[in-house]
């Protein structure tokens, strides 16, 4: 049970000290617990109701909406980036009074400083008024340190408004995919609306902190330029100069950085899209061989987007390398010139100087480029969400005209001739086969050209992809409704459901995981019907939700369901299975884009071209391993070890960091003495800093991100190389999330900051040597500080690393719940569970934001003490000076006081970096878990099969048992059986018996137990590609990827133009292909959607021509085409196959039964295995029986046809055959 903490009465609400020290104090029981054990989920605190999605997106939306109205109202593009602006603007610009204060104590500081040493300078032990003005001054400067320590930590309430920005634009965006037309889906993929919610929102986060810098640094400048003239005179100009030059520079580095994250914006969008498509169709890819050509292209997209990487990071570097060194050559400028026009120096000029430009420098050339660059990076970012944003919703008004169907009747859609007509659209979009268009247009999906259509009611729908969602069987079947258990167990029935409840281990609140990986086609199908029939709708749209079930089950939900628990609604049924047309009260056929309706009883002519039709027809994830910060920081070296780069010349580098300390020192021991005498040395000394400032910086950031690309490199690998199950168990966005926001955290953050926390660490050591240097019993005091830093950083860590990981991982369900909805978009539109959809995603972001407000508080805990710690030591070391101010000289007290002032911030800071390495280093631990994965066989093994194999195919089963896991349920048992060369053997049984099981067997996406032969070979010796080489396979589930018709015909450019033509001309595709805009090279849509479910299993058959394999596979292949397709379809593998050993796996079971042999299989076992002619003589047998159920009509066709063509002898045996195994749905 989570806690319910308000927290909003310790949140900084004034600037009082007592109200300060309680802002972070609510958090020590979550570390006492952390410190303890590993949190979990239930440990985090509630969000507040002022962060919630909901309520953060609806106020952002508002003021789009109004910015949208504005701009439609002046004839202009609307601005996102305004409407962010009114929506926050206020609370942000009163921010800025904290800021201000903030900024005027850190230029204080150096004034006192000056004061105080001006005293050591004029030292009089008998000054008695000068000693209390002194230790006045040394007061004045601890308490700026004290107030430092606590003000510069309300800037927590700038990342509090980048928070809210990021997770109001995410509810826009997932709010906006749900409203996508049909044409703007065509046009985004679900890959880059993953980038816009993983790294584009997230750059508000940084946005909002480093924003002010815009203004602080101009004025900065101008105050500090004031206080020098003052000090110094016009010597300070010199100085100043190096900081101005250096703005208009970095500002161009900025928008050079700008357009570098453009490209890398664009380049990872494709990445992610192919990434998404690899993932989901990684079967199919496994089955294809196709691992190699996929990870040539991912390849090329990252290498693309490793070189933009590379020269962004490369600017980060410049920027850098110019903020530590552009102070030593500010300082050696300004006494240069101060010398030559003949001015004395003195330790109060030289220290207050040093401080005054260490300030400017921080600012302006740290978080002054750090904010161009993230300016630029956002308005990249904002005007692709905007992009997205202004896609056009989809269309609500008026749907289709031309039919009315009274209540208690049924429409029968039936395509009796394929369509090529195109939808007018950017993208090229063909149509699917007209009734399932019809649907659409019915439903809102597809804009009309012309006339009016009216739907009275509310509509439901069952898609002909099934459509499941993570979760158990029962919410996707309730879909949000409240639980009747009457109706729901008579929908249960009806949908012929109950026996798989009962064989399901938690019947129906097993998790089915995502896109349904643990049901059956058949099953995923009955409860996407199960699903529309419990929704108590007014009109029920099914597409084809017969064509995935075997006969007995289709029959039963034809009767029980369509006619039986629906007989008094108006249905409009899709479907090929003509022996159900009988039943429809009126029948739409659809020729092309035309409608002809009709009764069956009414119209002669119908009878007669459906009687030709007839006549025709017959023929988990395992938990991460713990390991801890230190042991991936050495992970991560070993990757830098890798590209050859000796660590211990790295290091030398930074000792330049150190030596900066080192050149401080001796420029102010030099300026001390006689400046004149050392011009040469501090001229080389200046140039050195600035020289290998730069060559550190930029190697650093060279070998790290060759070290990101190797460990994508490897990743994905390993994702290819793991077996199929690993996919069925892991939802898509999990495995998205390690590839979008870890790798771009590796990519662009990583770098960035573990070059920042080696720099500021070994920059302390100089400073505490200093220190030591001047005030040597300080070391009394830095050990005791130094073992309470050390216990702070690992008490710390433990619950930092733990609330890291957490909001690492409750970040993939929101990618998880984006990409479900977007494959389900039709369907939860038509269930208007817009609302419903929008509201779990708002949960998901809640969770994670819970998890996000969490890190930042802890940071700054952690942050706050260790400020404090600092200035504890500030005020420790002033007034030991002052205690000794007898043994000390002016020069001695300014270099240890300026030394440590500097520390204030910087320390926490660095801390902090090294502390965010460690929790950087998470998003390495996730990419190497990844990297480790499970490996299925090799690709290649020694033992190669000859060139010509198979050449007979003849296959033999001895004794296979099948299972997907090792601890999962044995899906096939004890199978012994042969099919001969040239052999047509027909594969049937009730859905889930087991057939698409037989398939992954054979293609060994998972290792069977027991042995299979085929010619002879023993495959589980030969290596993957080897054999999945030799066999082509339609898949049951068609997929087609982004790329060009031609990439998804011949991934590996084997084959000619001509040879590409002719196969779609064998499956009547060419002049579909030939009327899209650039033919074969035009670019698909995302999955192939732009294709018909039936257009998409032909390119696949089409492929099958293509490789000309001895052995090829069709699961499910006229799952979703009309007869008259079927027919084609037959007539092709006949004529193409003729030589094939076939194994059809089917429904239909007339497209089986001229088969020399047919399989039944129920429960992973072999029920019956003969002749069909054998088979049907059994009236007792189960074959027979499942002729029977198909109704009497077919029933007595598909006997008529057996007995008439049993006499032939279709069976000859060959010694060069092929082997084809065929599975249709029907």
């Amino acid at each position: 049970k989570k806690k319910s903490l308000n927290l909003e009465p310790i949140v900084y609400h004034d600037l009082s000290l007592s109200k300060l020290s309680s802002a972070t104090s609510w958090m020590n029981p979550l570390f006492r617990i952390g410190y303890k054990r590993s949190l979990e989920g239930e440990d985090l605190y509630n969000v507040l109701p002022e962060y919630r999605s909901k309520t953060l997106g609806e106020t952002l939306q508002r003021y789009w909406d109004e910015e949208c109205l504005k701009a439609s109202k002046d004839l202009k593009e609307p601005s996102l980036s305004k409407a962010i602006i009114f929506c926050h603007w206020k609370f942000y610009a009163a921010l800025t009074l904290i800021t201000f204060i903030e900024e005027a104590t850190k230029l204080v500081q150096p004034v006192l400083l000056g004061y105080l040493l001006h005293y050591f300078e004029t030292y009089d032990p008998n000054d008695y008024h000068g000693l209390q003005l002194a230790f006045c001054y040394a007061f004045g400067i601890s308490l700026c340190s004290l107030l430092l320590a606590v003000m510069h930590h309300l800037y927590f309430h700038y990342q509090k408004v980048g928070m809210k920005i990021r997770v109001a634009l995410c509810h826009m965006i997932y709010k906006k995919a749900l409203c996508l037309s049909n044409s703007a889906t065509g046009k985004t993929t679900t890959g880059q609306i993953v980038n816009l919610l993983s790294n584009d929102v997230g750059k508000f986060d940084e946005l909002t902190i480093w924003l002010q810098a815009l203004w602080v640094a101009p004025i900065q400048v101008a105050v500090v330029v004031a206080l020098l003239w003052a000090e110094i005179g016009p010597s300070c100009l010199a100085g100043i100069l190096v900081p101005i030059i250096l703005m208009p520079l970095q500002t161009l580095f900025g928008r050079l950085f700008s357009m570098f994250r453009s490209r890398m914006a664009v380049l990872t969008d494709s990445r992610i899209r192919t990434m998404n498509e690899v993932v989901f169709g990684m079967r199919i890819i496994k089955m294809y061989a196709w691992e190699k050509p996929f990870a040539s292209l991912v390849s090329r997209f990252r290498g693309e987007e490793i070189n933009n990487v590379m020269k962004s990071s490369m600017l980060q570097a410049l920027n850098l390398a110019s903020f530590f060194s552009a102070s030593k050559v500010i300082i050696f400028i300004t006494f240069a010139i101060y010398v030559q026009l003949g001015n004395t120096i003195t330790a109060s000029s030289v220290f207050v100087t040093v401080s005054l430009y260490s300030n400017t420098a921080t600012t302006v050339n740290l978080f002054f480029p750090r904010a161009i660059e993230l300016l630029f990076e956002s308005y990249v970012s904002i005007q692709r969400i905007q992009v997205r944003n202004m896609n056009h919703d989809k269309e609500e008004k008026g749907i289709v005209a031309g039919c009315i169907i009274p209540c208690g009747r049924w429409t029968a859609l039936k395509n009796n001739f394929s369509s090529s007509s195109t939808i007018p659209t950017e993208t090229p979009v063909l149509a699917s086969f007209p009734q399932s268009s019809l649907l659409s247009a019915i439903l809102g999906e597809l804009p009309l050209d012309k006339g009016v259509l009216k739907v009275k009611g509310q509509l439901t729908y069952a898609c002909q992809q099934p459509w499941v969602f993570p979760g158990t069987i029962r919410s996707n079947i309730l879909f949000g409704k409240e639980l009747n258990p009457a109706k729901y167990e008579e929908v249960l029935r009806a949908c012929a459901l109950k026996r798989d409840m009962e064989l399901l281990p938690d019947g129906d609140l097993t998790l089915i995981g995502d896109r349904g990986a643990t049901l059956s086609g058949g099953q995923k199908a009955r409860v996407n019907l199960a699903r529309a029939v419990y929704l108590d709708a007014d009109i029920y749209l099914l597409d084809d939700p017969l064509s995935a079930v075997d006969a007995e089950v289709g029959r039963h939900l034809f009767e029980k369901c369509i006619c039986g628990i629906l007989k008094d609604k108006p249905r409009i049924l899709v479907t090929h299975q003509l022996q159900y047309l009988k039943a429809a009260d009126q029948i739409l056929v659809l020729k092309g884009v035309c409608t002809c309706p009709s009764s069956i009883e009414s119209q002669s002519s119908l009878r007669v071209m459906f009687a030709h039709v007839w006549q025709n027809q017959t023929n988990h994830i395992q938990p991460l391993k713990e390991k801890s910060g230190l042991q991936w920081i050495w992970d991560i070296f070993g990757m830098i070890m890798s590209w050859n780069v000796c660590l211990g010349q790295i290091l030398q580098l930074n000792v330049f960091g150190t030596s900066k300390s080192f050149f401080k020192t001796c420029l102010h021991m030099c300026l001390g003495v006689i400046a004149k005498h050392y011009a040469d040395v501090l001229s080389g000394l200046t140039a050195a800093t600035l020289i290998f400032g730069l060559v550190r910086a930029m190697l650093f950031i060279y070998v790290l991100v060759k070290s990101t690309e190797t460990l994508h490199k490897r990743m994905f690998n390993a994702i290819l190389r793991t077996p199929v199950h690993f996919f069925d168990v892991n939802p898509i966005g999990r495995v998205l999330n390690r590839f979008s926001k870890d790798i771009g955290e590796v990519d662009l953050v990583l770098p960035w900051t573990f070059v920042d926390a080696c720099q500021i660490a070994l920059h302390m050591v100089g400073v505490i040597a200093v220190a030591a240097s001047v005030v040597p019993w300080i070391l009394i005091l830095v050990v005791p500080l130094l073992i309470i830093f050390v216990f702070l950083r690992r008490y710390f860590l433990k619950t930092s690393r733990d609330i890291k990981r957490l909001e690492r991982t409750t970040r993939s369900p929101m990618f998880s719940h984006l990409s479900s909805s977007l494959q389900g978009l039709w369907t939860i539109r038509a269930f208007r569970a817009e609302q419903r959809f929008q509201n779990v995603f708002d949960a998901h972001q809640d969770l994670h934001s819970e998890t996000w407000y969490l890190l930042l508080c802890t940071t700054r805990w952690f942050a706050m003490r260790l400020d404090l710690l600092c200035a504890v030591f500030v005020i420790i070391l002033t007034f030991a000076c002052m205690s000794i101010r007898d043994d000390l000289g002016a020069g001695d007290v300014g270099l240890a006081l300026s030394y440590a002032i500097s520390i204030v911030g910087m320390f926490q800071w660095g801390v902090r970096q090294s502390a965010e390495v460690e929790n950087l280093m998470i998003s390495v631990e996730r990419v190497m878990e990844y990297t480790e994965l499970e490996s299925e066989a090799p690709w290649e093994t020694e033992k190669r099969p000859p060139l010509d194999w198979p050449s007979q195919g003849l296959v033999t089963f001895d004794g296979v048992n099948f299972s997907y896991s090792a601890d999962g349920p044995v899906v096939l048992r004890n199978m012994n059986a042969t099919f001969l060369p040239r052999e047509k053997v027909g594969v049937v049984g009730r859905t889930g018996a087991g057939k698409s099981s037989l398939v992954s067997a054979l293609f060994r996406l998972a290792e069977p137990q027991g042995k299979i032969y085929v010619d002879g070979i023993l495959t589980s010796e030969l290596g993957l590609h080897d054999l999945r080489q030799k066999m082509s396979i339609i898949p049951q589930d068609p997929v087609l990827f982004t790329d060009t018709m031609r990439k998804n015909l011949d991934p590996f450019s084997q084959h000619s133009d001509e040879e590409l033509w002719n196969s779609l001309q064998e499956v009547q595709l060419k002049s579909v292909v030939e009327e899209l805009p650039t033919k074969m090279e035009t670019l698909l849509a995302e999955s192939g959607s732009n294709f018909s479910v039936g257009q998409r299993q032909l390119v696949c058959l089409a492929r099958a021509i293509l490789r000309k394999n001895r052995i090829l596979i069709i699961d499910e292949a006229t799952a979703n085409v009309d007869p008259r397709t079927d027919k084609l379809i037959q007539r092709t593998i006949r004529d193409k196959f003729r030589d094939c050993t076939v194994l059809t796996i089917a429904h239909r079971l007339n497209t089986i039964i001229d088969s020399d042999r047919i399989m039944v299989l129920d429960a992973g076992e072999i029920q019956a295995y003969d002749a069909p002619y054998t088979l049907l003589q059994d009236p007792e047998g189960i074959f027979y029986k499942m002729v029977q159920q198909t109704g009497q009509q077919e029933a007595e066709d598909l006997l008529t046809y057996e007995n008439r063509s049993h006499p032939s002898n279709k069976h000859s045996s060959a010694t060069n055959g092929n082997l084809v195994f065929h599975e249709t749905a029907m």
